[in-house]
């Protein structure tokens, strides 16, 4: 059984992508990633039901598992090293290169002695399996006639689709294998697998800038791998086993055994863009918008923040540990001043989305049951909501054509079904009693030991409310009398949204449920008490039933305002003069019309990119030697 469902969840997916690459048609591809995405999405429901176990295949297709992987793996870096020379990228050559000396090394001396189990399921996979599966098969059905549109915006003679969901799809499968191996190079190949499929999603439109970030994503994620491989090798060197689970039941936190982990933990942070790895992700925002939803929601950077999860237990307590959730916090609150100064809606999302995942690093350092408590949440929780916040982004681009903040002023009047769901998704990462902000409150609780973890944390939260709040506040402010325009929305369109934004708010509300059932069996103690939908620590509770029945009271008054605004009188606004006929503006110098504008502050003197990222990669480099160093 166990077997069945690892090929479905793996293998499956990656199938369908080759089957989207060789059909001919676009009604007979769309009808292969719906019948994919739904079986994989179902696999993944019954993994779930099938529980904790482990497995070792001996072979698929009757090729053996281990040497097959091992194939594919030089396959692959090959592949990507043949790329390097195509873009004449000396520092790619040397990257992947040395990944291959690396590699030939570890199965030459040190493959031959590991008996590691390949396969092995607890809650934390499940939990993977189930975002990537069920959040990221969602973005690749609302792809369907996202990618359709957006070719014929860009007149193309020769539809480059086929390519585009081969890898879209196939992620999935790479991802499900990179959370359910256990075999650390198994892990290894499947990392890379990720790497290669974002080099060529980003660089999908084939523009000069696509090829510039692609090319930028592959040398800062090929760091990763070089990190990761080492890693790889000082494991074995100091432990003698590959599998994680040896590992973690150990109990050995040897030196060089902790120097191997804080270079895979350097694996996670590229994968996860931690400052001062962030670049590749802002510039993954020239991709379509399916390949920023897919890769900041459901998959890519959340493997990296999975791994550092992983590992979370070996080096609980240590130094490393704790620079760990220093880096971590440290991202958090760069991240989230960056976005204060963006108006870019895929940017302000792009370092939210680092931000969010700083945190849940910073969780994994401090390591204890109630941190691992709030990285775990949050890792759920922020992958419905940004799924949901992109998708809504490039649905309205397609419509406005902007993805530019300011523009969205007045969208809940001319586009309120999409401003509706985007609404909610942005109330879900900022506001009680929805999931971010509870995963927030109790990671802010187990920092309450660490007091410059704490002050970012505090600070970091503080500044994405103001991100938020500025943006759901442009689309609420409806110009007057304005008429809805109800643009189409596509059915595979339609239930990705309603999807994500549905399932925010159900699992916020099941949140005392995802404690119990998937967080719980990871801890060795349980650090909060469910009564009736409240979850009380020794510091404090955070009553999510009270707080939704608080907010519908609170919705319903709302609503009823809004529908009483309808019959108010209008007075038009004063402008220091006299205003125009229909009081879009004044008469100003020399009875010349003035139009009115108004917009949100970015305050970019302070919180500019220009003015604050060398300052905060400065500062995030040094942390990161500080990591390294100390676990040396």
């Amino acid at each position: 059984m166990l077997e069945t469902l690892l090929f479905l969840l793996i293998v499956f997916p990656i199938l369908g992508g080759l089957a989207c690459y060789i059909v001919p048609t676009r009604l007979l591809r769309g009808a292969v990633i719906v019948g994919t995405c739904a079986l994989t999405a179902a696999a993944a429901v019954a993994l779930l039901m099938h529980g904790s176990s482990q497995t070792t295949p001996e072979s698929l297709f009757l090729i053996p598992v281990r040497g097959l992987i091992t194939l594919l793996d030089f396959a692959l870096l090959g592949v990507i090293l043949w790329y390097a020379f195509r873009l004449k990228n000396g520092l790619l050559k040397v990257i992947f290169g040395f990944q291959i000396v690396a590699l030939a090394f570890y199965e030459l001396f040190q493959a031959h002695h590991t008996n590691a189990q390949t396969f092995y399921v607890d809650t934390l996979s499940i939990i993977m399996v189930l975002v990537v599966s069920i959040v990221g098969s969602l973005i690749c059905l609302y792809a369907i006639p996202y990618m359709k549109a957006h070719e014929e915006h860009l007149h193309l003679e020769k539809s480059r689709q086929p390519r585009f969901f081969l890898f879209l799809v196939g992620f999935l499968g790479a991802m499900n294998g990179l959370v359910l191996a256990d075999d650390i190079s198994f892990v290894y190949f499947f990392f890379e697998i990720t790497t290669f499929c974002s080099f060529m999603l980003i660089g999908h439109d084939q523009t000069d800038e696509a090829k510039k970030n692609a090319t930028r994503a592959l040398v800062l994620n090929g760091v990763g791998g070089v990190a990761f491989v080492l890693g790889m090798i000082g494991i074995y060197a100091s432990a003698q086993t590959m599998s994680i689970q040896e590992l973690l039941h150990s109990g050995s936190i040897a030196p060089g055994l902790l120097f191997a982990v804080s270079l895979i933990c350097l694996a996670g942070f590229t994968k996860a863009a931690q400052l001062p790895f962030q670049s590749w992700l802002l510039g993954a925002m020239v991709a379509p918008t399916p390949v920023s939803a897919l890769l900041h929601s459901s998959t890519m950077v959340k493997a990296g923040v999975f791994l550092v999860l992983r590992f979370a237990p070996i080096y609980a307590g240590t130094f490393l540990g704790t620079a760990v959730a220093v880096c971590g916090s440290f991202t958090f609150v760069a991240a989230a001043a960056l976005a204060v100064g963006q108006s870019n809606a895929k940017k302000i999302l792009a370092y939210s989305t680092i931000s969010n995942l700083g945190l849940m690093i910073a969780c994994a350092g401090l390591g204890t049951a109630q941190a691992i408590t709030a990285g775990v949440l949050l890792l759920v929780f922020h992958a419905v909501s940004k799924g949901l916040l992109f998708c809504c982004v490039g649905h309205i681009e397609q419509h406005i054509g902007s993805r530019d903040i300011e523009a969205m002023r007045g969208l809940s009047a001319t586009m309120p079904r999409a401003a509706l769901i985007t609404i909610a998704g942005l109330i879900t990462m900022m506001l009680p009693p929805f999931g971010v902000l509870l995963s927030k409150w109790m990671a802010i609780e187990a920092a309450g030991h660490n007091l410059f973890v704490i002050i970012m944390l505090a600070v970091g939260s503080a500044l994405t409310v103001l991100i938020y709040a500025r943006w759901g506040g442009n689309l609420m402010s409806a110009p007057y009398k304005a008429e809805p325009k109800h643009p189409a929305m596509p059915v595979l369109t339609a239930i990705p949204l309603l999807s994500m934004a549905i399932g925010a708010l159900v699992l916020s509300l099941a949140a005392p449920l995802l404690y119990t059932r998937l967080v719980m069996p990871l801890l060795a103690s349980a650090p909060y008490q469910v009564a009736e939908g409240t979850l009380t620590s020794p510091v404090g509770a955070f009553a999510i039933y009270p707080l939704f029945l608080l907010l519908a009271v609170a919705f319903f008054f709302a609503m009823r305002a809004v529908l009483r605004s309808k019959e108010t009188r209008y007075i038009p606004p004063y402008f220091a003069g006299i205003n125009l006929p229909d009081s879009s503006g004044f008469t100003g110098p020399l009875g010349a019309p003035v139009a009115y504008e108004s917009s949100n502050y970015y305050l970019t003197a302070i919180f500019g990119e220009d003015k604050l990222t060398l300052w905060i990669n400065m500062g995030a480099a040094m942390l990161l030697a500080m990591m390294i160093g100390g676990a040396l």
